[in-house]
């Protein structure tokens, strides 16, 4: 667990000036190794091997992004234990580094480990944000994560996206006999586990805010039903004890309810449940079928997608059903709609006739849709933290599926390393 500490820094970014606006091209990020006064084994190894470990991290972290090229660790370029507050910025300018984030690894009398960082403005010297935090020797890659998007945020005025977690449905085995499990893996990979066995068919999983909690889809007995997993207990149960058909969960932003469809009859409806259990509502009625809802980050819209018109489009509602309105107008058909973090866009996956499927983003008031991916079997996008990248589900030639990421700009789509074929992946926000 990633404790606070005081008062040298605090948990979370502190930004000491506005930050830097986001940069058209990527800024280069100088990572001097992280330092350390002393040289004391822990559980993790020494300090100043745990501080090298995660200097290494960090530069791994920013290298995923589209706004910034990190430069180091180099271990010539080690500093002293005062320069981490006071850093000789010249060393970094003529490297041609905008930002140079410092930091420190501290062991304490507990066994415990200190982390700080620090990021700086290199061209003024002017700090931007400070954060720290007391860990678990053991814990000390959650920590650099943090320390990575310090960075991120600086620079680019958005939350970070390394202290997150994806949940996938991981697939193995021959074609006509695919065994598929909910996996949840730390955002850059490592750390993964299986919440299911494999003994049954699995689909979307679906993080709580904090990641805490995964809701999904069971064919267990022989038709879907949602069920909710407890990370930490492993502990599940079915999210309404019915008979009836129930799929596509999604939680609120404060995680305490969960959106999902069911289907009674002929029809097939978006519901809202209490995320502990019972106190479902239904929010949609029209004939068809109404599916893969998604709460705006304020909690107060939904979207959807529904083939009320005759084909899939995308629909807004108030979060308690009024005010049904549709919101996608263009030829194919829409799928598996999700809101932005900022509230701002909308992504979806858009089937075309002998286009396949790609992955786009519509803005919120139904303006702007762009395609990102030139698919031709691109599906289930899932935001990153920063409201800046998506994560989405692509077919090879061989069906396979795997994931991949792709920044709003669009470009080369990016594959995300799995252990197994990976499918419906969802990214959490960034955690506490």
């Amino acid at each position: 667990m990633i404790a606070r500490f005081s008062p040298l820094l605090a948990l979370g970014l502190a930004l000491l000036g506005a930050p830097a606006p986001a940069q058209e091209t990527a800024a280069v990020i100088a990572i001097p190794p992280l330092t350390t006064p002393e040289e004391k084994s822990t559980g993790a190894g020494s300090p100043a091997a745990v501080a090298w470990q995660a200097s290494q991290l960090i530069a791994s972290d920013l290298r995923t992004t589209a706004e910034l090229v990190p430069v180091g660790p180099n271990q010539k370029d080690y500093y002293s234990f005062p320069e981490v507050t006071a850093p000789t910025f010249s060393r970094w300018r003529t490297q041609g580094a905008k930002f140079v984030l410092t930091g420190f690894v501290r062991s304490r009398p507990d066994g415990r480990l200190t982390v700080g960082c620090y990021v700086y403005d290199v061209t003024s010297g002017r700090e931007l944000g400070r954060t720290g935090f007391v860990v678990a020797p053991d814990e000390w890659r959650r920590a650099a994560h943090k320390c990575s998007g310090l960075a991120y945020t600086a620079a680019t005025g958005a939350p970070g996206i390394f202290d997150t977690r994806i949940a996938y449905v991981a697939e193995s085995g021959p074609a006509n006999a695919r065994v598929k499990r909910i996996a949840v893996m730390d955002g850059d990979g490592n750390n993964q586990s299986f919440v299911t066995a494999g003994e049954t068919t699995v689909l979307t999983p679906r993080l709580a805010p904090k990641a805490g909690t995964v809701a999904f889809v069971s064919f267990a007995g022989g038709q879907p039903h949602v069920q909710v997993a407890d990370l930490g207990s492993g502990q599940q149960r079915a999210l309404v004890p019915d008979a009836a058909m129930s799929f596509a969960p999604r939680f609120s932003p404060d995680g305490q309810r969960i959106l999902f469809s069911m289907q009674t009859g002929a029809n097939t409806d978006v519901y809202v449940a209490s995320a502990s259990g019972g106190g479902v509502e239904r929010l949609t009625t029209s004939p068809g079928v109404d599916t893969d809802a998604s709460f705006s980050p304020d909690g107060k819209q939904i979207v959807f997608e529904s083939d009320r018109s005759g084909t899939q489009q995308l629909y807004v509602m108030n979060a308690d059903g009024t005010g049904q309105r549709r919101m996608s107008f263009g030829g194919g058909w829409y799928a598996a709609p999700v809101w932005s973090p900022d509230g701002t866009s909308i992504a979806f996956a858009r089937r075309m006739p002998g286009a396949g499927s790609r992955v786009g983003v519509i803005k919120a008031d139904g303006t702007g849709e762009k395609l990102l991916t030139n698919g031709p079997f691109d599906e289930g996008p899932s935001w990153a933290a920063s409201s800046r990248e998506l994560i989405f589900q692509r077919a090879g030639p061989d069906g396979r599926p795997a994931l991949y990421r792709i920044t709003l700009a669009g470009g080369e789509a990016r594959r995300v390393a799995t252990p197994q074929d990976g499918s419906d992946p969802d990214w959490s926000g960034a955690l506490d």
